[in-house]
């Protein structure tokens, strides 16, 4: 993908999206301006340039199909992948694919993504690759108040926002809890110079950090995440922090579907289930400790 290519990939994204859910009889994830979608190029060349293959139809010279990928130093992400409308049934997403888990094989390492339970295609494209579905998250969505959240879980008075002093805890943190690494997205979700991102960090009461999340408010994608903690009550902090920092909005945030405690904390809130999502891996994985909050943009399962 170069940069000219922005706005028809923006449109492949919002197309491809939104045609897939409104065929199966559900609501559209992308509304406005199909510009919005744009955000996902801008975010994976910020953090990972050159980093999104394109299937072309070679014909009409049109984009067919893209995916994003990002390497990390513990395994490559696959990020959002879309085949246009017009360009369906011709195996394009398996062709992308391909190109990314033949790199990764190349490199050695393991593939991770977080995919729709409810798209049984996509779930039969990865799992045909290789992928293993490891963990299965409840995405909630919360209408905030224009006042803010008034519960006040436990451990509050442990969060703070983040600053660029936290990001070697947080990358020691997740990989002691995911066994993932990505020190790059920390900073860039830290320094913030799209104006788009927030980051809560918890400690305990030796100034150890147990948790941290992040937040993303735009057009095109309001969600919570990624983050770890090492408890429920750490998480549903860390959780109330970015909600109201979220106010007047209605993010969505994945919750592993074991962490029962939190779970019910969710829906006492008010939150409500939307979709489930699995976390999958092709190659080694070792099991998560404590709770893992993935997300979408840039998305590491």
């Amino acid at each position: 993908m170069n940069r000219e290519d922005w706005p028809e990939v923006a449109s492949v994204i919002y197309e491809g999206t939104n045609h897939w859910y409104q065929s199966h009889g559900m609501s559209a994830i992308f509304t406005g301006v199909v510009k919005t979608a744009e955000l996902f190029c801008e975010v994976y060349e910020d953090l990972d340039p050159g980093c999104c293959i394109l299937a072309v139809d070679q014909s009409t010279q049109r984009i067919a199909g893209s995916c994003f990928f990002h390497p990390r130093e513990t395994h490559i992400s696959l990020g959002i992948m879309n085949v246009h409308p017009d360009a369906m049934g011709q195996k394009i997403a398996s062709r992308l694919l391909a190109h990314i888990t033949r790199m990764a094989d190349a490199q050695q390492k393991p593939v991770r993504l977080v995919s729709s339970a409810l798209n049984l295609d996509s779930f039969s494209l990865y799992t045909r690759a290789g992928f293993v579905p490891r963990t299965a998250y409840q995405d909630m969505i919360l209408s905030v108040p224009d006042s803010g959240i008034d519960f006040a879980p436990t451990d509050l008075d442990w969060v703070r926002t983040a600053t660029l002093e936290d990001v070697s805890s947080m990358v020691a943190l997740e990989m002691e809890l995911n066994q993932i690494s990505r020190e790059k997205d920390f900073r860039y979700f830290i320094e913030n110079k799209s104006g788009i991102w927030h980051v809560s960090v918890l400690e305990n009461e030796t100034g150890t950090l147990d948790g941290f999340l992040v937040s993303v408010q735009h057009a095109a994608s309001n969600m919570l995440g990624p983050g770890v903690s090492r408890t429920d009550q750490q998480a549903a902090a860390l959780i109330h922090a970015e909600l109201n920092y979220n106010r007047g909005r209605s993010p969505v945030f994945l919750i592993p579907v074991e962490r029962r405690e939190l779970v019910k904390t969710m829906y006492q809130w008010g939150a409500r289930n939307c979709e489930i999502h699995f976390a999958q891996v092709r190659g080694d994985w070792s099991p998560q400790k404590g709770v893992v909050m993935p997300t979408f943009m840039p998305e590491t399962g």
